[in-house]
């Protein structure tokens, strides 16, 4: 018998003499840890167990500890997530699959970049983390060439880097690994099919497109692919720009537009603060009924105003999952030597209206409107 047989048949036998405890947390923590411990797991545990924090601009997280983990590595792996808008509401849950990814492999992480779309910023915060020789970056490509050269550089110096949440348009060449996020692209069109099949819109109406960094690439795709598909139908389309700052500053632009555009039938919204300030403005201005909304994120604002019938639907592109899964492809690229590459993830185009709103209106940490961490309960069955 081989020495992990002997371990493995004491753990057995010790949890064997446990069967007539209670099954709760203590006693499976209990098991867990002694699994860990015995089979020279005990890193594993750690990083299950500790939170990697920090989660405002331009922070580091603490490094969970590390050792004999279940690739065997004791290499401690530091990431670099760089932001476009590191104080937007939107990226809370993309900061929570951060930590939570960085806790299962024991990893850190940085939140840095610009808090207003400025892409020098970004590039500056880019070359930092190579000159840091992180382990991974991944990063919003807003603009369709300024990250070329900074991309090439870090993998050079053999850095992977995944693009998430925004990727450069189609037919433009960039070197990044993979891109983690929606097509954005694809989801204005559904949007705009939509908007024509809500039946409020027709032929000769004006549909506002508001957006609050019009040109980026996170979000302005979202308004070239629903446009052609409105104005194929007869519908006047105008772009709105308003701010990159939430709250008022993007309140004040709809509502200066709003007074001299009454006969708007339908505001479509592109991104997370403008959904919202959409969202308080037709609620404030007495409009449910009158002008139609479309919105884009699942934000507490948003998934209420659709509850109570102000706004008729938002898009959910899984902010979560735009973090988690960019950690755990870095990571895994790391831990295996390379062979893992980076692979396309395409987070989807979840159409969110009254009849599917109210797991949305429970706090989450999937949907960043809380910070517990806790397990939900999944539906008892799947829509398709």
């Amino acid at each position: 018998m081989s020495d992990a047989d002997i371990v493995n048949d004491a753990i057995e036998r010790l949890e064997f003499n446990e069967r007539t405890d209670d099954d709760n947390p203590v006693t499976r923590l209990r098991q867990i840890t002694r699994r860990a411990a015995l089979t020279g797991g005990a890193a594993a545990v750690a990083a299950t167990v500790l939170e990697a924090c920090g989660s405002s601009s331009n922070t580091s997280s603490k490094a969970a500890t590390s050792g004999g983990g279940v690739f065997g590595s004791s290499a401690s792996h530091h990431f670099v997530m760089v932001n476009h808008v590191t104080t937007n509401s939107f990226f809370t849950a993309t900061i929570y699959g951060i930590q939570d990814a960085c806790s299962l492999t024991g990893s850190s992480y940085q939140w840095t970049g610009s808090t207003d779309s400025i892409v020098s910023q970004m590039v500056s915060a880019f070359n930092t983390a190579i000159a840091q020789k992180a382990s991974g970056i991944g990063i919003p490509l807003i603009d369709n060439t300024a990250f070329n050269s900074p991309v090439d550089s870090a993998l050079s110096a053999g850095i992977p880097v995944i693009a998430y949440n925004a990727d450069v348009s189609s037919g433009v060449k960039n070197n990044r690994m993979a891109y983690v996020g929606q097509n954005n692209l694809t989801a204005g069109a559904a949007v705009g099919q939509e908007i024509l099949r809500s039946g409020k819109v027709s032929s000769g109406d004006l549909v506002a497109g508001i957006i609050a960094t019009p040109g980026t690439g996170n979000i302005q795709p979202r308004l070239d692919g629903a446009k052609p598909v409105l104005t194929g139908a007869g519908v006047k389309f105008e772009e709105v720009g308003t701010s990159a700052t939430e709250g008022s500053p993007e309140y004040d632009k709809i509502s200066s537009w709003y007074a001299g555009n009454k006969d708007v039938k339908w505001m479509m919204a592109v991104d997370s603060g403008d959904s919202n300030a959409v969202a308080q403005f037709i609620q404030k201005q007495g409009l449910a009924g009158k002008v139609g909304a479309s919105v884009w994120d699942v934000g507490l604002p948003v998934v209420q105003a659709i509850k109570a019938g102000y706004v008729t639907a938002t898009i959910d592109q899984q902010a979560y999952l735009q973090g988690f899964d960019t950690i755990m492809q870095l990571y895994l690229w790391n831990v295996s030597g390379g062979l893992m590459r980076p692979t396309d993830t395409d987070t989807g185009i979840g159409i969110v209206t009254k009849a599917n709103v109210a797991p949305y209106l429970v706090p989450s940490r999937f949907e960043g409107t809380s910070s517990t961490k806790k397990a939900l309960t999944p539906p008892s069955s799947i829509s398709v």
